[in-house]
């Protein structure tokens, strides 16, 4: 079964930049993906990329946040940039799979005023 661990939250002020990465266990061949959730409410979509580099944003990130992945490392990022504090959140690495979708343990991004 894949493992996907994450790395990289932490705490910053308003402004600010964090980078995520998500490190899976074996090659990804489709899908991967980053999500949050926030006290009380749905986990949501934050960025997705396909194996060749197509990605989809949240209305809320584009122009700030950045998804990328190396598909040598099986390792998926996020830059994020100009963060806000409605940023803050638990962040969940996805990869697609022929199962179904896995996620990684998440980890938080706290962004102070």
């Amino acid at each position: 079964q894949v493992q996907l661990v994450e790395s990289g939250g932490g705490l910053v002020q308003a402004g600010g930049s964090l980078r995520l990465s998500c490190a899976a266990s074996e090659s990804i061949f489709r899908t991967m993906g980053w999500y949050r959730q926030a006290p009380g409410n749905q986990r949501e979509l934050v960025a997705t990329i396909t194996r060749i580099g197509l990605t989809n944003y949240a209305d809320s990130v584009k122009g700030r946040f950045t998804i990328s992945r190396d598909n040598a490392k099986n390792t998926v990022y996020l830059q994020m940039n100009s963060l806000k504090p409605e940023d803050t959140a638990v962040y969940y690495c996805s990869a697609d799979v022929p199962t179904g979708r896995r996620w990684g343990q998440g980890t938080q991004v706290t962004v102070s005023s």
